[in-house]
C-alpha cells in the first residue's frame, strides 16, 4: 500500500518495513532514516529522484530499494556500501553509467531495463550470489567475461540492446534456466506471416486480464468467442512486444499452445495485437509468480497437490511443446508454472511468449539454447514432484538429469518425453 511523505513526517509509519512513496520526490526525504532499526523495503518509483543520499547504508537493514521511473543518470554508488541490500531495481531510468561500487557482493538480483547502458563494469564478476539480471532495452554491444563467475545467475535478460552474438560461454552457465536475447543484430527476423482480421470485425465484450506487456479482452470473431491481446507499446522485463508476437505467430499450432488466428493492421490507437482463440475457462495458472523472497522460483498454494497421472499429463504437455518450439527455432525463456494453464487433471497449455527468442535451427547455438531451457524444465519437475501424491523414481531421475551442471549432459526435450511416456 502507498503511503505519503505526511504520515512519514508525522510519525504514523514509525516501525514500518516497507515504505513506498511517490509524487514527483525530487530529493530524498530524510525522514526516512527515522525507520533505519526496521525498514528492509524501499520503493521510490515513479518520482524524479537524481541522486540518492551518502548516508544512505545508514538504513541497516534495508534489503530492497526500487528507484524505477526517476531521473538517474548513473547507479548510485552509495548502494554498493548498503550492507544488506540483496535487490536493486532501477527500471526506466536515463541510466548511462554503471560504476563497480555500485553493485553491493551480496546482490542476487538487478533490474536495469530500459536505460541506456553501454557497458557492465568486470566487477559484476564479484556479485557471486547474483540469481536474477535484468537489462533489456540498453545498448550493450558486449557481455562482460567475467559475468562467468557469477556461478548462481539462473535468470537473465539481455533482449533489445546492440549484441552481435551470444558469447559462447553463456550457454554453458550452469545454473542459467531462463534466457531472453530477442531484439538484438543477430536475432533480428522478419515477422512472420499471420492472417489479418480487421478491427471492425471484433466485437470487443470485456477484460480478461492485463500483464507486462498488455491487456487481453474477450470478444467475438464471426460469432465465434475469442481473446483479443492489445500490446501497450512499450519495453517490459523481458522485452518488445513485436518480438513476442512473431514468436507467437511462429510457433504454429500445438495442442499444448495457444494458436494466433491473426494480427490487427488498424487498431483504433496503432498499437499491435493479436486474436487467439478463447481458451477454456477452466484452465487456471499452474502456480504465482515467484516472490522477492523465493527470486527465481515459482510460488504455489499451500494446499497444492498433484496426482501422478495429473503430474505426467503436465509435464508430457509441456515437454512436447517446447520440444516443437526448438524444432521451429523458438526459445520460450519463460519456461514456469505460472505460465502454463491447467486444468487440474493433466492438460496443460504453454503461454506467454514475452521471454521468448529466435535462433536458427539445427545449429551448435540451437543445441546448446535446448539444454538451458531443459535445465528449467528440471526445476519444473522438480516442483511438481515436491506436490505429488506419490513418489515417481522415473520422473525424479529425468529431474536431476534435467538439472545436470554440465549443459551438454542434459537430454533433449525429445529425449524427456519418451522418458515421460515410459514413465
Amino acid at each position: 500500500m502507498m503511503q505519503t511523505l505526511q504520515q512519514l513526517r508525522s510519525g504514523q509509519l514509525a516501525g514500518a518495513v516497507r515504505l513506498q512513496l511517490r509524487g514527483g520526490l525530487t530529493d530524498f526525504p530524510r525522514e526516512i532514516f527515522d525507520l533505519a532499526d526496521t525498514l528492509e523495503i524501499l520503493d521510490l518509483t515513479g518520482n524524479a529522484l537524481s541522486a540518492l543520499p551518502d548516508d544512505l547504508p545508514r538504513l541497516h537493514r534495508l534489503r530492497i530499494i526500487f528507484c524505477s521511473e526517476n531521473q538517474f543518470t548513473e547507479l548510485p554508488a552509495v548502494l554498493g556500501r548498503c550492507p544488506s541490500l540483496t535487490m536493486i531495481g532501477f527500471k526506466a531510468n536515463r541510466i548511462v553509467s554503471v560504476p563497480a561500487a555500485a553493485l553491493p557482493p551480496q546482490l542476487r538480483w538487478l533490474i536495469l531495463t530500459d536505460n541506456r547502458i553501454e557497458q557492465l563494469p568486470a566487477e559484476i564478476g564479484r556479485c557471486t550470489d547474483m540469481q536474477k539480471l535484468m537489462l533489456s532495452g540498453n545498448r550493450l554491444s558486449a557481455l562482460p567475461p567475467e559475468l562467468t563467475h557469477c556461478g548462481k545467475l539462473e535468470l537473465l535478460r539481455i533482449s533489445a540492446n546492440k549484441l552481435s552474438g551470444l558469447p559462447e560461454w553463456l550457454p554453458a552457465m550452469p545454473r542459467l534456466a531462463w534466457l531472453a536475447f530477442a531484439g538484438n543484430p543477430f536475432s533480428e527476423a522478419a515477422m512472420p506471416p499471420a492472417a489479418s482480421i480487421s478491427w471492425g470485425e471484433l466485437h470487443i465484450l470485456h477484460k480478461l486480464g492485463e500483464g507486462a506487456s498488455g491487456v487481453i479482452n474477450q470478444a467475438t470473431f464471426n460469432g465465434e468467442p475469442v481473446a483479443v491481446k492489445v500490446y501497450k507499446g512499450a519495453m517490459t522485463s523481458d522485452g518488445l512486444p513485436e518480438q513476442e508476437m512473431a514468436a507467437c505467430i511462429g510457433a504454429g499450432t500445438h495442442p499444448n499452445l495457444i494458436p494466433v488466428l491473426g494480427t490487427i493492421p488498424d487498431h483504433p490507437a496503432r498499437l499491435p495485437a493479436l486474436v487467439m482463440p478463447l481458451v477454456d475457462p477452466g484452465l487456471r495458472s499452474l502456480a504465482g509468480p515467484p516472490s522477492f523472497a523465493s527470486c527465481t522460483r515459482d510460488v504455489y498454494a499451500d494446499h497444492q497437490r498433484f496426482s501422478a497421472e495429473a503430474l505426467l499429463g503436465i509435464a508430457r504437455g509441456v515437454a512436447s511443446a517446447a520440444a516443437h518450439l526448438h524444432a521451429r527455432g523458438i526459445m520460450h525463456g519463460d519456461l514456469y508454472a505460472h505460465n502454463i494453464l491447467n486444468c487440474g487433471t493433466g492438460k496443460a497449455v504453454l503461454g506467454d511468449f514475452g521471454g521468448a527468442s529466435r535462433f536458427e535451427p539445427g545449429s551448435a547455438l540451437a543445441a546448446a539454447l535446448e539444454r538451458l531451457e531443459v535445465r528449467a524444465f528440471g526445476y519444473l519437475l522438480e516442483e511438481l514432484l515436491e506436490r505429488c501424491e506419490e513418489e515417481l523414481p522415473l520422473v525424479r531421475a529425468l529431474a536431476n538429469d534435467c538439472l545436470r551442471p554440465a549443459p551438454a549432459t542434459r537430454p533433449a526435450f525429445a529425449e524427456a518425453l519418451a522418458r515421460l511416456a515410459a514413465a
